[in-house]
């Protein structure tokens, strides 16, 4: 053998080891099943790993070949998933968006769902139940209310039998203002912090009995923002960041029970709260009139309302199409072996590869390029540049 291509050998040849390691491990995990499409993949894997050895540097072909398989572990084989039969699943903030939606299909799918809304006359709580077989239950509740959360699970416990709540989805939210840390009110960040962070919690804890006893399932939309440092969205990106972290803690400490938590983190989709005009205005308005009149000549009016009208007309380009979210969440609550994390939306990847792995002098300006589209500038910025 030339000792030359020896290095080059014993390269691949340990990838094809862990590799192999790896599809042991989740065969005996219950995590994946033969099929003749992962056997396709298998073959193709093999002539990939053939074209890389002849035609790569070692390094190149090595990264190649690795993400190859790794794709072929987590994407190319099914999932083994749950019976539907006799679960129940209770999922917040119903009235639109995600919570809709995935109320609908988990109905459809034969789940008997408990659905929150904030009224219970509001549109889409309408659409619910013309829509949905009469397995499914809508209540009213607010999360920042402690009385409507105890009869939510009052509720709940009498409509689960003995198999107790298979799964909690948590996915109501509330953004209250787009625009700088600096200028988003106290009221802003304590709001989404009651909301997103506090209220998700509290329900969690009290129907954590529930769930603990059908050794269930939590689920909890959280977002990118809170994972990532987004200009404009300090409030409602810390308040993610904090359920994101209570959630994994959650994750960690009932593992021994048998209960299984994932985070859910969309990409950028247009739910109701967007279409909601009047609720924007209303906060822009507030907004203005709270901020001291200091603060408000150093920023300007003008700067203020052009990046709330930005990130309006940035959401007018989201997606639409929700299913890579909802068929998330049936994932995380039915597969076996559900994912920690599930990344939901397109080229969400290369968002988190360029937040994580890149330099910030590479992703501050990839995230600038996003966001701070401003042609006007603080009003105070353009008199020092003026002056320059």
């Amino acid at each position: 053998m030339d000792l030359s291509t020896s290095p080059s050998l014993w390269a691949y040849g340990s990838v094809w080891v862990f590799f192999s390691l790896l599809v042991f491990f989740k065969f005996s995990h219950s995590d994946m099943i033969l099929t003749p499409a992962l056997l396709v993949y298998f073959f193709l894997l093999v002539i990939f790993e053939w074209f890389c050895h002849l035609y790569l540097p070692i390094i190149l072909g090595i990264v190649l070949l690795s993400s190859a398989c790794w794709y072929v572990l987590n994407i190319a084989s099914p999932r083994r998933m749950l019976p539907v039969a006799g679960k129940t699943v209770f999922i917040t903030g119903c009235d639109s968006g995600f919570g809709k939606a995935a109320a609908h299909k988990m109905d459809k799918m034969g789940f008997r769902v408990i659905a929150s809304v904030l009224d219970l006359q509001s549109p889409g709580a309408k659409d619910l139940r013309k829509r949905c077989s009469d397995r499914l239950t809508i209540i009213q509740m607010d999360l920042t209310k402690p009385e409507d959360i105890t009869r939510a699970h009052q509720i709940i416990s009498e409509n689960t039998d003995e198999n107790g709540l298979w799964a909690l989805v948590n996915n109501a939210g509330y953004c209250a203002h787009f625009g700088d840390a600096e200028l988003s009110l106290m009221s802003t960040y304590r709001g989404c912090m009651e909301v997103n962070f506090f209220g998700t919690l509290e329900i969690t804890k009290t129907l954590l009995p529930l769930i603990r006893s059908s050794k269930g399932r939590i689920v909890t939309v959280g977002s990118p923002a809170g994972e990532h440092s987004f200009p404009f969205l300090a409030a409602y990106g810390s308040s993610k960041a904090a359920l994101s972290r209570v959630m994994d803690t959650f994750r960690h400490e009932l593992m021994p029970w048998g209960v299984k938590v994932s985070m859910i983190q969309p990409g950028s989709y247009r739910t109701g709260a967007h279409d909601n005009k009047i609720h924007w205005e209303n906060q822009h308005k507030k907004l203005l009139a709270s901020l001291p009149n200091e603060l408000l000549q150093e920023y300007g009016e003008e700067y203020i309302s052009e990046t709330q009208s930005l990130f309006l007309n940035y959401g007018n380009t989201a997606s639409t199409d929700f299913s890579p979210v909802l068929d998330s969440i049936t994932d995380a609550i039915l597969s076996e072996n559900p994912k920690v994390k599930y990344y939901a939306g397109k080229q969400l990847w290369l968002l988190y590869f360029i937040g994580i792995y890149l330099p910030h002098s590479i992703s501050d300006n990839f995230f600038k390029g996003i966001f701070l589209k401003n042609k006007s500038m603080p009003r105070a910025l353009k008199k020092q540049k003026n002056h320059e």
